[in-house]
């Protein structure tokens, strides 16, 4: 009869979570690296961010009304404060810029992944790669400034020039907030819901499709020569998204478009008081921005060649053996440890064979 040892030879190992997808990934397809996607993640942070973001909304508005009565501005038809075009402006930038920390706390939670890997494969935003493409974005942008100047305008608007005092101190503020606004879109459109339909699908121009359509129906239904615009505005950003692995290519076009549009409106009078969007473009200047889609994205494909940004996610490391494991570093009997002789079948021993040989 023996005597069984209530405790095993070994240490077990621990409860192991998922593990990492190892193989690299495309920017759509990031949310499968991590082993934790589930189906119903990107549904769950796509309500809860929609919901959360309509709390903040309402309560930016309650802010706005108090900021606006303690200043005794004027009450608009719609129940609201009336802080002229520059505040007005302003305050519709701030409303689409707090979108950008939902989109970070969603991907952290249910999305249950680094929120990095919203921006980029490489988890953060490359800065350098950011530059390059705003630069790449000055050509076509100035191309549509040119084209946009001698189309035919509205005889309704206003020509008058605002002023320098005026028009600087719209271009400090718009300095400021049109970044985090576009940054916001890009990364609501461009990044989640990009990555969300990637979850699901392997195809770029399917993970692309939808979050297009969505983009330009958010922007109202103006002519259909706009919606056109905005359409393929949102496919040229996605698929650079996914072509150069982050969404530095896309914010840059969209920082230089807004910047454009609200600083001309900036430079006449009551310019910032229109309510137009690019969705009310007619067609002349909604295909002079089609051309500048496509022509920036030949000259951000001609710089990625040159500049070689990471496309895919990096390698998941593989996991590390618990301590009690033989192969851990710590483990008394493992062939690295100081002053631990090799075990035969390590490399290191000298009666070791060596790799196999084939005939």
């Amino acid at each position: 009869m023996t005597n069984a040892s209530p405790y095993p030879a070994y240490p077990t190992a621990p409860p192991v979570g998922p593990l990492p997808d190892p193989t690299p990934h495309p920017y759509h397809r990031l949310d499968r690296t991590t082993g934790r996607h589930r189906w119903w993640r990107p549904l769950v942070g796509t309500v809860l961010m929609s919901l959360v973001y309509v709390v903040l909304l309402l309560v930016l508005l309650a802010v706005t009304y108090g900021l606006g009565t303690v200043l005794g501005a004027p009450e608009l038809p719609d129940g609201g404060v009336d802080l002229g075009p520059l505040g007005n402006t302003a305050m519709d930038l701030v409303s689409l810029a707090i979108a950008l920390p939902l989109v970070l706390l969603a991907t952290l939670w249910p999305a249950r992944r680094a929120a990095g890997t919203v921006t980029s494969v490489t988890g953060r935003l490359r800065t350098g790669w950011l530059g390059w493409c705003l630069l790449a974005g000055l050509p076509p942008i100035l191309l549509l400034t040119v084209i946009a100047f001698f189309l035919p305008g509205d005889s309704g608007g206003s020509d008058t020039w605002v002023g320098w005092s005026s028009f600087l101190a719209a271009l400090a503020v718009l300095a400021v907030l049109v970044p985090l606004q576009a940054a916001a879109e890009e990364y609501v459109f461009r990044g989640w819901l990009l990555q969300a339909v990637g979850a699901f699908v392997r195809s770029p121009w399917f993970a692309v499709l939808p979050q297009a359509v969505l983009f330009a129906a958010a922007h109202g239904w103006g002519t259909r020569w706009g919606f056109l615009g905005l359409l393929v505005n949102g496919l040229v950003a996605g698929l650079l998204t996914i072509r150069t692995g982050g969404l530095e290519t896309a914010i840059a076009l969209h920082v230089l478009n807004n910047l454009l549009a609200f600083g001309v409106s900036a430079a006449v009078v009551d310019g910032l008081s229109s309510d137009e969007t690019a969705a009310d473009a007619p067609w002349p200047l909604a295909l002079a921005a089609v051309v500048t889609d496509l022509l920036y994205a030949a000259l951000v494909l001609w710089l990625a060649r040159r500049h070689k940004p990471q496309r895919l996610s990096s390698p998941a490391p593989p996991p590390t053996p618990y301590s009690g494991h033989p192969d851990h570093p710590d483990h008394p009997g493992h062939p690295g440890r100081p002053g631990q002789p090799a075990h035969p079948d390590h490399p290191a021993h000298p009666d070791h064979p060596g790799p196999a040989r084939t005939a």
